[in-house]
């Protein structure tokens, strides 16, 4: 989870406008944000509202617009299953298809409405007296909720490494996730630090335009090839007219997909097959022994992200593209310096080094119960119940939260999973006029140690260095087991486990 929440300037604590009161306010307006909104109006809730950072909705396919920019999860498993796109063009879909797909949802179940963007939330803080939540914003907007729901999302925070002396280059310089379309990389020497999913994306595209293209590797990514091919004119009328087809073309992806699960979580000697077609990969599209040894990860394929795609090696064969493994030393107003002492002159820096998964909350940002700091809880590494709820944090629900990222499906359907069991705790707190519930500390911890121990035999934990791990070597941010076994356990909202907070 990302949070649009900062810590903006204190003077806000002391602005006093009108507080606007609702029964939920959800913060952030993407995939999971609208979901909840769609569920908890088909509820009968009417007294929410979105609150969005950004000019306009949609989440990240709204706000990363790099070149390339698509989709690794099948067309079929990213939308949601109850709301199937039978439009899809492509078998994995660009960033502007996603995007309309969202706004057409927004639009269908009448959710834009209740969106309000450019709402940068400064601070989050549940009142013990009125047990009530209130929010306020960068702009001093004040808003009161019986229940929230963080909704932001786990890449919405772009990670720029601190690189001595980054602040003095000339040059242009942007992240993949604020690509600056303006500025024309025609005939530029470019540099690209990182080698994640965002730089396989884009690196293709600019190669043929710019004059020279750096490549900063630290360590190499384990890519395979990339399924891709548009969907037949045939087909997409056959899945609107037949939707039980598409149903049916769905179930049998995921269920693919699901089947090398287990792969990931308890046996990842069995990775050794996925290593395989990931060396062919890389031999079939790299013809230089030298190159390829410096493209050959070291370490078992699924520790770190596993990358699709068809035009990544082949670009780094182009005569201007160099991949640069030397390491970087620092930056100076012209160009950057490698630890062997080379500087490399360059017109523009572009990082793609992803985002913030391990402080994604501000301390002061999000306070509970007795005035708990989430960003203090949090600073060794995230956890939660069912990556949902967290004890001392009463009527407050986070979706995408700790320990619900996949390495092998589709993330949508982990937000459905939360959202219904998100909707069930509405339903009874509803029902009791939103008297706070907080999930007891026992609980929580059981689950954690649990999820934890299953975690210790995963492929996650065999040795490399990840944005999945925290300092404290737990993985905070992928769950360790089938999607079904996820949605199976946030079926029902347990309310059995939750009480009130402790009076203060």
């Amino acid at each position: 989870m990302n949070p649009a929440i900062e810590n903006m300037n204190p003077a806000i604590e002391n602005m006093n406008p009108a507080i606007e009161e609702f029964e939920v306010v959800i913060i952030g307006a993407g995939f999971s944000g609208l979901c909840m909104a769609i569920h908890l109006r088909r509820m009968g809730c009417a007294n929410l509202v979105i609150l969005e950072r950004e000019a306009d909705y949609g989440g990240t396919w709204r706000s990363n617009t790099y070149p390339g920019c698509a989709c690794d999860v099948p067309s079929l498993m990213y939308s949601f299953s109850f709301e199937p796109n039978p439009n899809w063009s492509r078998s994995f879909s660009s960033q502007s298809e996603i995007w309309a797909y969202t706004r057409h949802c927004f639009e269908k179940y009448a959710i834009s409405g209740f969106v309000r963007c450019n709402q940068v939330m400064h601070q989050a803080r549940y009142d013990d007296a009125s047990g009530r939540w209130d929010l306020a914003t960068e702009a001093g907007t004040r808003y009161r909720a019986a229940m929230v729901v963080f909704a932001t999302g786990g890449l919405s925070r772009p990670s720029v490494p601190h690189l001595p002396g980054l602040d003095t280059f000339g040059g242009k310089v942007f992240h993949s996730a604020t690509w600056d379309h303006s500025y024309d990389l025609r005939d530029k020497k470019v540099a690209v630090i990182g080698t994640g999913a965002s730089a396989i994306q884009f690196v293709p595209q600019i190669a043929p335009v710019v004059a020279q293209l750096d490549l900063y590797q630290r360590t190499p990514p384990w890519v395979v090839a990339k399924d891709d091919r548009p969907i037949g004119r045939w087909q997409r009328r056959l899945f609107a007219r037949l939707p039980w087809l598409q149903k049916l073309a769905r179930a049998t992806v995921y269920c693919v997909l699901e089947s090398r699960a287990w792969m990931f979580f308890s046996q990842p000697r069995f990775m050794a097959a996925a290593a395989f077609f990931g060396r062919r990969h890389l031999f079939r599209q790299v013809a230089d022994p030298a190159l390829r040894a410096k493209l050959l990860p070291n370490y078992t394929i699924g520790c770190k992200r596993i990358l699709l795609s068809n035009d990544y090696y082949p670009a780094l064969t182009r005569p201007n593209v160099h991949l640069r493994t030397e390491g970087i030393a620092g930056i100076e107003p012209t160009g950057i310096r490698d630890r062997q002492g080379v500087l490399r002159p360059v017109d523009a820096i572009l990082f793609g080094t992803g985002f913030e998964t391990q402080t994604p909350v501000a301390p002061g940002a999000i306070i509970g119960a007795g005035g708990v700091d989430l960003g203090q809880l949090w600073k060794d590494g995230m956890f939660a119940y069912k990556g949902t709820t967290v004890s001392g944090f009463p009527n407050a629900f986070f979706l995408v939260g700790p320990n619900t990222g996949l390495g092998h499906n589709s993330i949508l359907y982990i937000i459905e999973s939360q959202v219904a069991y998100v909707a069930g705790a509405f339903a009874l707190l509803r029902q009791r006029n939103f008297a706070p519930l907080t999930v007891s500390a026992g609980a929580q911890d059981h689950y954690n140690a649990v999820l934890q121990a299953r975690m210790a035999r995963s492929v996650w934990k065999t040795g490399c260095k990840s944005w999945y791990v925290a300092a404290n070597g737990k993985n905070t941010t992928l769950w360790p087991g089938f999607t079904f076994a996820f949605r199976r356990q946030t079926a029902r909202f347990d309310a059995e486990v939750y009480a009130p907070p402790p009076q203060v």
